[in-house]
């Protein structure tokens, strides 16, 4: 994985001890729900609060044994926590943030799970008051389906999460959020966030839109056509199945680096495309060969 900008080292990975007690999960969906449920399996919290806005899922968390309280406001959820990890969708991260900044004791640090890192970090490392910090987040672990009926506390099992500090982050805060996530069984590495945001763009937005391109493409042929289907198209196009909302909040947020990744990817389909035309055997081979190659060093899962 490349390093930040002018750098040709892999991202610094760390590992160092919890020393939270008091855990945050603000929106308890497939992550926030998972969060909390991995960081009561692995002792990284005392306790553990989470704030839902509806009254039901409140009352399926005070059931469940990995939520010791069910806040019903965002400013009783963050009022005594050490760490809060901001579980919302991305477009409404910097919205919570706003409306619970006021609430945060001097000693809390601030963690989300966003996609999108650059706009977050810089908005939230400004935001907050009374002395407590912003490290951004984002764990490289999920699923096509949502809600917390679907979370696991082994989500984040040697999963890579970014960790996003700016250049003016305390180390104290990074060390407290990087420890956090170590503990719950991530592998964390560390970037700054525009750097990261241009690799999930290439890693993650990139085969999210070119699955559905796909889809799209064959829906409008034969409906026949998708009982033949094989491993090749239902394994290419697996994650075409997240929810569009989802991604639609996730393409824009980070719109910019998703273009920058497109126009390559159209400039790839093209090369391929010419060689076709031209017949050449040698180029299209050289081509397939380049694919194979990376795709036989991914690390197995």
């Amino acid at each position: 994985m490349p390093g930040p900008k002018g750098s040709t080292q892999s991202p610094q990975r760390v590992f160092s001890p919890f020393v939270s007690t008091v855990l945050t999960v603000i929106a308890p969906g497939l992550l926030g729900a998972s969060v909390a449920q991995a960081a009561r399996r692995h002792g990284a919290a005392d306790r553990i609060k989470i704030w839902a806005r509806r009254p039901e899922t409140r009352l399926a968390l005070n059931k469940s044994d990995w939520c010791d309280e069910a806040a019903d406001t965002l400013s009783s959820a963050v009022e005594d926590a050490n760490i809060v990890v901001v579980c919302t969708p991305v477009d409404r991260i910097i919205e919570s943030i706003k409306s619970f900044s006021d609430s945060l004791g001097p000693d809390a640090v601030v963690t989300d799970v966003g996609s999108v890192k650059g706009e977050i970090c810089r908005f939230a490392s400004n935001a907050l008051k009374n002395g407590a910090g912003f490290v951004g987040s984002h764990p490289m672990a999920g699923s096509e389906k949502s809600g917390m009926e679907h979370a696991s506390a082994d989500l984040f099992k040697d999963r890579p999460c970014f960790v996003t500090p700016l250049e003016q982050t305390p180390s104290e805060s990074v060390d407290q959020v990087v420890s956090f996530w170590t503990r719950i069984g991530a592998e964390v590495v560390t970037l700054p966030p525009d750097r990261h945001d241009e690799i999930v763009a290439h890693i993650s937005h990139l085969p999210h839109l070119a699955a559905s391109a796909l889809c799209s493409l064959m829906a409008g042929h034969d409906p026949s056509w998708r009982h033949y289907a094989g491993g090749g198209l239902r394994d290419t196009t697996r994650v075409a199945g997240g929810s569009p909302s989802l991604w639609l909040e996730i393409l824009f947020e980070n719109r910019d680096e998703v273009l920058r990744a497109l126009a390559s990817y159209q400039d790839e389909l093209q090369g391929f495309h010419a060689a076709l035309s031209n017949r050449d055997i040698l180029q299209v081979k050289a081509l397939l060969e380049r694919g194979k190659d990376y795709r036989d060093q991914f690390r197995p899962r």
